[in-house]
Order: structure tokens, then sequence, then C-alpha cells
């Protein structure tokens, strides 16, 4: 599979083609431009298993736009595109040619790493099969779930994304923070519209926000932001776990583990601080899916006494709680107490903070199946068509001058 079997199909260049002759082409959409042009947003990507894919449309489209990206933040699916954009180049670059390059290079079925029983179980599961059926293969994998907590170790993607950073000479958080401060600092001055004001300093326009759930203390960890708590050196940390840890979809994955953490008081005061933690620093933590705690962590960089200087794009991989599930198999109940969980804290900002529904586009993936990962050619490229028709439709909509008017008001009522 090559790159324009995606960027070349006819309908999405016929997006393409309509948005650059239709009046969005010169459509203000951000007050923070590039000496290029380029105009400016922050990012926020949900999880949503292989269905990421369609966020690579999406993202395709907006950088056909002139859209680049700042500060970026995402959960499972969305972390991985996420640290995938923040590695493929300076902030001024596109990205997601390469990350189209690294998907057509790439196996999905791979990262169904397990061994045979779990493989087979895994495809019983997606698989129209009996429940008597499914209970029989589900024998064969107790040991997985008893002595492991999941069914695949991880650890060829784990292994996929530390060799895609190395492709890009990113070893560690230094390099990846020397590269994202790159595009700011030198020769691409980005230059806010309204105060005339030129950013010299990336600091406090290129936060990067991977969100995981440490479920040995309960805690919501924000990567690379609290990484002192697990790591000694945190410029030394090898970005490639923050999505590992973000990606362990429950029982799926097994969850990724940390040892010897830093210890002492001045560790457990960290701890006290940034987690409420009260008993004594773990030995070892255990990661799952950050999107059992936040699957669309679209306040991340929220401020409501502040207008912004550009908007925070959010991304959404389906239409929340569109359909009833009647919870008829086991599984499908294991499902609902996942989606429970990762829709709650979310929706609930989304519900008191009814101005980021302007930000926020709607991509409608269809039947594909999330934990699918025997996705066929076809439908890779049907979900980043989808992906770039519903940017189309959201960039079409969004009005910058409209929601800073909305954000005026909510500023006064906070100040």
């Amino acid at each position: 599979m090559k790159i324009n079997n995606f960027t070349e199909n006819g309908m999405v260049l016929s997006i393409i083609e309509e948005l650059k002759q239709s009046s969005v082409k010169n459509k203000v959409i951000s007050d923070i431009i590039d000496d290029q042009g380029n105009q400016y947003v922050d990012l926020v990507q949900e999880g949503g298993g292989v269905l990421g894919v369609a966020l690579v449309g999406y993202v395709y489209v907006l950088e056909k736009m002139n859209i680049r990206f700042l500060s970026l933040a995402g959960t499972s699916a969305g972390s991985i595109n996420t640290l995938l954009m923040a590695a493929a180049g300076r902030i001024d670059e596109t990205k997601s040619d390469w990350i189209l390059e690294c998907l057509c290079n790439k196996k999905l079925y791979d990262f169904v790493d397990g061994d045979a029983d779990a493989r087979e179980f895994i495809d019983a599961l997606l698989g129209d099969v009996s429940n008597i059926k499914l209970a029989m293969k589900g024998t064969q994998v107790i040991d997985n779930f008893r002595d492991d907590f999941g069914l695949n170790p991880g650890k060829n993607f784990h292994d996929w994304m530390k060799n895609l950073l190395n492709q890009k000479r990113i070893k560690n958080m230094g390099d990846l923070r020397r590269l994202r401060e790159a595009g700011v600092s030198t020769g691409n001055n980005l230059r806010n519209r309204l105060t005339n004001e030129i950013y010299t300093s990336p600091k406090d326009l290129l936060e990067l926000a991977i969100i995981t759930a440490d479920i040995t203390t309960q805690s919501k960890i924000i990567f690379p932001e609290m990484s002192e708590l697990f790591y000694e050196n945190p410029e030394m940390t090898n970005p490639a776990d923050f999505a590992r840890a973000s990606m362990s979809i429950p029982f799926f994955f097994q969850p990724f583990r940390l040892n010897n953490l830093p210890t002492g008081v001045e560790a457990w005061k960290k701890w006290n601080k940034m987690t409420g933690l009260n008993a004594s620093v773990p030995a070892e933590v255990l990661f799952m899916d950050g999107g059992i705690i936040s699957n669309f962590p679209i306040d991340i960089f929220h401020n409501n006494t502040k207008v912004p200087d550009a908007p925070t794009f959010g991304v959404k991989i389906g239409l929340d709680k569109a359909e009833i599930n009647p919870n008829k198999k086991f599984f499908s109940l294991i499902g609902s107490v996942f989606n429970t969980a990762r829709f709650s804290s979310d929706d609930n900002f989304l519900r008191t903070n009814p101005d980021f529904r302007n930000l926020i586009g709607y991509i409608d993936t269809g039947s594909h199946n999330w934990l699918n990962f025997g996705l066929t050619d076809e439908a890779k490229v049907d979900l980043f068509i989808r992906g770039a028709q519903a940017a189309a439709a959201f960039i079409h909509n969004f009005n910058w001058e409209k929601y800073k008017e909305i954000r005026k008001v909510k500023k006064e009522l906070y100040a």
C-alpha cells in the first residue's frame, strides 16, 4: 500500500479542490500566523482504537488548508497521532504525509502480539460466534488475564513507536522538545494578528499532553508534564513510553509497567501535590488506556479567564451515545462499563462548557470496529476519507470571530 492510495483518492482530491475553490481558502481561523501565512491552532484528538486512522485524514485536510498545530493532546489512538505529529518535523511543516507512510508500512494486526490462544480468542471475540464457542476460547486465555492482566504484551507497538521516533532522530524527550522549539525560534516566527506581538519563545505555546491512567494509585496522568514522578531523568525518557501507556486497552493489552521510581521525601511531596497520594510512593505502577479516565481531554488547554489567541480544535471519533447498548453478551457488557467510564468526565466538561461545541469535529466512522486490528487496505482508505470529510465540514462551519465573542462573554463571567 502506498501514500497515494490515500492522497490521490478521487474523493479526497475532490474535498481538497472544493475547499480551495470556496471562501474557506482565505478564512481566518486563528490570530496566530507565521511568516509563511500558516495559521495555528491547538489540537486535541480522541481515542478510538484502529479508528484513529480517520484522525490522519482529518489532520491531512487541515494541513492542506495551511493550518498548523501548536499544543497537542490526545488519548489512546489520539495519543499515537499526537506523538507522531509532534515528532514528524518542525511545527510549521506538514505531518500527515509521514504518518501515512508509517501506516502504509505497518500491518496493524502485528500489534496483536500475544500467544496463539490470545489471537484465536480475539478473532472469535470480533467474529460472529456463539457465546458457547467464545466461552470455550475464553478458557484458553484465563492464564493471560490472571498472570499478565491482558492478552497482548504491546511490545510490538512499543518497538514500532521507538523505531519511528528514531527515524526522526528522537531518542528522548529532550530531542523532541528541541525539535518542537526549533519551529518557533528560528526563521519562521509566529505573529499575533491583533497585537502584532512576535512569539520568539516557545514557552506556553507548545504544550504536549498524553493522557493515561495509573491504576496503581488510581490517578490521571499527563505525560510529559508528570514524568518526574516516574523517571529520575525525564528529559532522557523515550516518548514512546507515553503512547504505550496511553493505548493500553484494558485486557486487550497488558498494562504498561514502570518500576524503580524516584523515592524519598521530595518524590512523595511531588506525588502528593500532583495526584493527592497520601500512601507511600509505589515501587511499581501499572498504566491502562487513558480512555478509562479521559478519552477526549478537550479541557486540557482551557482557561475560562482568557480569550485565546488561537482556538483549540477537538476531533471526536464518532458521535457519543448515538445508540443504546442492549448488553446481551458478556463482553458487550464489559464494553459498556468501559465506555461509561471513558465518557463521563469529558461529557460533564462539555455540558458545563457548551462553547466548546463550536470547536469539535465529529468523524462518522460507519460500521468499522475500533478493535479490528485486521483492517483491510480498503477499510483504512475509507476511514481516511471519512476523516477528511469531517474536517472539511468543520472548517466550513467554524467561525473564529463568533467564537471569540462567546469567549469574551465567558471571560466576563469568570472575571
